[in-house]
């Protein structure tokens, strides 16, 4: 069997990882919520006319919030396959799991206010 190229491999993992932010888009309601929400937030950051040092921060604060909660996904979907059935420890890793979605979400949130409550 031919070994795959860096290149090939890079290219490989780019289409998996497109697939998969395809499927959290297409399936999962809590990332199609952060979806809207980040789209909410681009429009709104042309419409005030945010800075480029506001449009990292706003982006970043997107890409942690929409990142976070693909791998609460995923540890749901592993804790789920693992053990089916309600378990206490199963349920303790989904709730530290959407604790970290929660942490931040309220990061995200807290700069949206510093950037846009001093437009008003």
């Amino acid at each position: 069997m031919k070994k795959k190229s860096f290149l090939v491999k890079r290219l490989l993992g780019f289409k998996y990882a497109t697939k998969g932010a395809w499927m959290l888009l297409k399936n999962e309601a809590s990332i199609q919520v952060q979806a809207a929400i980040a789209i909410l937030m681009t429009v709104a950051g042309f419409y005030f006319n945010i800075s480029t040092s506001e449009w990292i921060f706003q982006t970043l604060a997107i890409g942690l919030v929409m990142s976070i909660e693909g791998l609460n996904t995923a540890a749901e979907e592993i804790a789920n396959f693992v053990h089916p059935d309600f378990h206490n420890k199963i349920g303790y890793i989904k709730d530290v799991a959407a604790g970290a979605v929660f942490f931040a979400a309220i990061a995200a949130v807290i700069v949206g206010c510093l950037i846009y409550i001093p437009k008003f």
